[in-house]
Parts: C-alpha cells; sequence; structure tokens
C-alpha cells in the first residue's frame, strides 16, 4: 500500500494526509519556518498562545502571516502551563484566538525534565473534553496514564520518546512498544526525537505519528531537516504496513542450496 495515496492519519473522525506535525518555535527567522512548512506539508502546526495575548497580532505577525498564507491547520498548546486552571484559560483562548476546538494539552509538573503532571493531566484532559475540545494530551510513555486519558475521552494521545528537546530518540523503546499494543487509539511521538531515524523507528512500530519542533529547528539547514523528516515519517509507515520479517538468531541464507553443483556445497 502506499502510504501518499490510500494511508492517512485519522484524529477524532477528521483525515490529515500527512503523519508530521510541526512546532513553530526557535526557528532562525519567519522565512526559515515558513520554508519548512512548505517542504514538510505537515498534518497541522503547533501555536502557544501566552494568557497575554488577546488576538492574533499579538502573537507574532509574521507568524500569523504565515499561517494564513500556507493555510495550514492550527494546533494551539498550552505550552508553559503548570497549574488545570492555566491550562483550561489558555485553553479557551486559544479557542477564541485561532477559532479552532483543537488543543494540545500540555500540563508541565516539572521544569527541570518538562515531565507532564501526571498526577492532574487525566482529571484536566476530562475537563477541557466536556468543554468541548478535541484534545491532543502530552504525556509519558506510562501506561496507567494513557489508559487513563482514553478512559476520559481522548481519541488520541501524545507519549514522550525522551525529555523535550533532549533530541535522544526513544529512550524506553519496551515502554513504548507495549504502549502501542496495549493502546487502540492512534498515538503521536512528541518530544525527544532529534534524527529522521528516530521518526522511522517509531512508525515502524505502529505509531501514527510524530510531532517535531527542536529537531527541525535547530538543524544547521532547518529546511533540509524537514525534508529529511518527511521522508522518514513516509518510509516509517509504509515499513510498517508492509510487515517486516522476524528477526532471526542464526544467519538465514537468501540464496537456496537447491540447484547448486554439488562441490560448492562441501
Amino acid at each position: 500500500m502506499n502510504a501518499d495515496q490510500n494511508d492517512c492519519l485519522e484524529l477524532y473522525g477528521h483525515q490529515f494526509p500527512s503523519r508530521l506535525l510541526l512546532g513553530t518555535s526557535r526557528y532562525p527567522s519567519p522565512a526559515v519556518l515558513e520554508s519548512c512548512i512548505q517542504e514538510s506539508k505537515p498534518a497541522m502546526v503547533t501555536a502557544s498562545l501566552r494568557r497575554q495575548g488577546a488576538n492574533p497580532e499579538q502573537i507574532s505577525s509574521g507568524f500569523w502571516e504565515i499561517l494564513k498564507k500556507l493555510n495550514v491547520p492550527i494546533l494551539p498548546n498550552t505550552a508553559g502551563c503548570h497549574r488545570p486552571e492555566e491550562v483550561i484559560q489558555v485553553a479557551h483562548m486559544a479557542r477564541e484566538v485561532f477559532e479552532t476546538d483543537w488543543i494540545k494539552l500540555e500540563l508541565i509538573g516539572d521544569d527541570y525534565t518538562l515531565q507532564p503532571d501526571t498526577l492532574h493531566l487525566v482529571a484536566t484532559a476530562e475537563r477541557l473534553i466536556k468543554d468541548g475540545f478535541k484534545v491532543l494530551p502530552y504525556c509519558t510513555d506510562d501506561l496507567i496514564l494513557c489508559q487513563g486519558l482514553v478512559d476520559v475521552g481522548c481519541q488520541a494521545i501524545m507519549p514522550w520518546a525522551a525529555p523535550i528537546g533532549t533530541g535522544k530518540g526513544p529512550i524506553n523503546p519496551y515502554a513504548l512498544k507495549l504502549l502501542r499494543e496495549r493502546i487502540s487509539v492512534p498515538m503521536i511521538i512528541d518530544a525527544g526525537l532529534g534524527l529522521p531515524s528516530h521518526a522511522t523507528m517509531v512508525l515502524e512500530w505502529g505509531y501514527d505519528g510524530v510531532l517535531l519542533n527542536t529537531a527541525v529547528a535547530l538543524a544547521h539547514n532547518p529546511i533540509k531537516m524537514a525534508n529529511a523528516f518527511a521522508g522518514a515519517v513516509k518510509a516509517g509507515r509504509e515499513a510498517f504496513l508492509a510487515g517486516a520479517m522476524l528477526e532471526h538468531e542464526q544467519a538465514q541464507a537468501s540464496t537456496p542450496n537447491l540447484g547448486i553443483p554439488f562441490w560448492h556445497q562441501s
């Protein structure tokens, strides 16, 4: 199956032609950000809204113009929020400003690792869902936490591969593979990816997409890196659909012995 033509990312009943989501901070310039979006053609781009901002023009005129020009779907996030009340307030502001019910839920519990507040994340997600939001929660790879998010109505979740901005790639493959086996809703790896090969890897495991920011924005050539990640995501998905061969402990000859002259078999 060709993933480009016949296989879309589906979230909350909406289909997206790409399995790559792109963050929009820390780029060298608005022009580079624009080129990265054009090159990678992401399903959505993230946008954070501080409580100080009351309208799009206060966010960044250049950034806002890029989004309008490219007509790419926006995924507002609640970056920087440490309390559930902050999350709810910022989410409602973002819905008014960006005119969308989509929200990436970030509730930070630790400033050093930027790990989500696992104690309050589920209840906060439930409140947002009851308020009519399509919630994509940023979470850890904890199975019980992720199942709790699904149980309160999250139709997709976004576990990390590693702490935000580290670029380490999947640091706990066992947990991520187990999570993919046990959780049935779409899952997008968010945070910690540094290389296109990391994106290919998690898509090969059956993850439905990736969200990137630092890996592209801080590359020496962000535009080339955006293109590389777009290709890596497609390759990983097609490999998953193709079905990988089983691993073997011993060598397996790719050429059968049948028909080989007897002196080559000694």
